[in-house]
């Protein structure tokens, strides 16, 4: 049985949740370790192991929040972080003036960075401005507006450590999102050639088998033999021409990014590849002839040389017969776009034309000549009695392009 390749869940910014985790368990362990050391210096102790006991339990009990990002809501960082915010200030309950003034720490002394950078792991680098400012507030508060010169290093280590981590994090998610899309894009370009391979050693083999056959038994056969050959035709240029861009969007998850599949909105007013309006006509009796590159034009404008295309073919399928066969060729010129449609029909005697717009038939005048005249291209027509009908399309590309962005305003 064939192996299918799929791109599984990634996360760049898992090992930072825990981290994290093990940092609020470790700084919680040594704020309290600090007080202990300090007991008997301390002015109120009992504000101190109010606090500790609340930290400890919030600590503790708040594990599975930081595990990933979405546990970790806006709810419980703000909580979190008053937590924090609260326990700076009250050390100016607990401690004294003295002890203050001699660079004491506060009461949750570095677990304070853990909430902030739980707001930068979370939000990014705006989150943590705004986090580490209020912290950095609070320390104020706390030192009566004169920090020490320990308060200034810390305050401005938390703010410059938490914003250049939620940065790396953006980034981190960006490159991640990056990469999984190229993984995806990966994986579905091997998946599409191994349905080639199976699509070409079996339907098409055997689509094609059945034109032979039906050729040579004649009869119902023959129009089911060439029922086969357009099938035949159709699913080859599908299958190998790949001219459908596959639109893909990245978004994050709740353990990474994720790639899924989206239909791609009809875009009018940016451009488009002619080829793959042009790639549905082509079958057992159309061939189409075009360049390897992309020939862009304004999406209005390409939509209406498709339709011209179109009206050409349908001419020849009722005025040359269901047995007649067309080419199309594309030429993609420097300042313009050229598309050819030829027949081997009987062509089209001569006045006919004039004849047909006189009662009131405009297929050509309209249909073909009027789409080119609004792109501000031609249409000529050229035809022999006995040796088809060719039709030249020409569509210039800064016309077209200005018409698209006139249609946009």
């Amino acid at each position: 049985m064939a192996k299918r390749e799929r791109v599984m869940r990634m996360s760049v910014e898992q090992p930072l949740w825990r981290a994290l985790t093990g940092y609020r368990v470790l700084t919680m362990v040594y704020a309290i370790g600090l007080f202990v050391s300090a007991y008997d210096e301390v002015a109120r102790p009992w504000v101190a192991i109010s606090y500790y006991a609340v930290l400890a339990v919030w600590t503790l009990a708040t594990l599975p929040r930081v595990a990933n990002a979405a546990s970790c809501t806006k709810r419980f960082l703000a909580a979190d972080l008053t937590i924090a915010l609260t326990g700076i200030l009250l050390t100016r309950i607990a401690e004294s003036p003295e002890r203050i003034e001699a660079g004491a720490p506060t009461l949750p002394s570095i677990w304070t960075a853990g909430a902030v950078l739980a707001f930068a792991i979370k939000g990014g680098w705006r989150w943590a401005a705004f986090a580490s400012t209020l912290v950095a507030a609070a320390n104020l508060i706390h030192r009566s507006g004169v920090p020490t010169r320990d308060t200034v290093h810390m305050v401005l280590l938390v703010w410059i450590a938490s914003i250049a981590i939620g940065y790396v994090v953006e980034v981190a998610r960006a490159s991640e999102r990056t990469l999984a899309r190229a993984l995806e894009i990966e994986a579905a370009t091997r998946e599409r050639e191994r349905l080639a391979r199976d699509i070409h050693d079996g339907v098409l083999q055997v689509l094609a088998m059945v034109q032979r056959r039906g050729a040579v038994i004649g009869g119902e056969a023959a129009e089911l033999g060439r029922l086969a050959g357009e099938q035949e035709v159709a699913l080859r240029t599908l299958v190998s021409g790949g001219l459908v861009p596959v639109s893909r969007v990245s978004e994050d998850a709740a353990e990474g990014a994720l790639v899924r599949a989206v239909d791609e909105p009809d875009d009018s007013d940016g451009a488009v590849d002619l080829r793959v309006l042009l790639a549905r006509y082509a079958g057992a009796k159309v061939s189409l002839a075009e360049p390897g590159a992309p020939v862009t034009l304004a999406s209005a404008a390409a939509r209406e040389l498709a339709a011209a295309v179109g009206a050409a073919l349908d001419n020849v399928r009722r005025h040359a017969g269901e047995q007649a066969r067309a080419w199309i060729l594309v030429e993609d010129e420097p300042g313009e776009v050229i598309v050819t449609v030829r027949d081997d029909g009987p062509g089209i005697p001569e006045g006919r034309l004039a004849q047909a717009e006189g009662e009131g038939r405009l297929g050509v005048a309209l249909s073909i000549r009027g789409r080119l005249r609004e792109l501000g291209g031609s249409a000529e027509l050229i035809s022999v009695p006995g040796q088809g009908t060719e039709v030249e399309l020409k569509v210039p590309k800064a016309t077209s392009a200005s018409r698209g962005k006139a249609e946009q305003r």
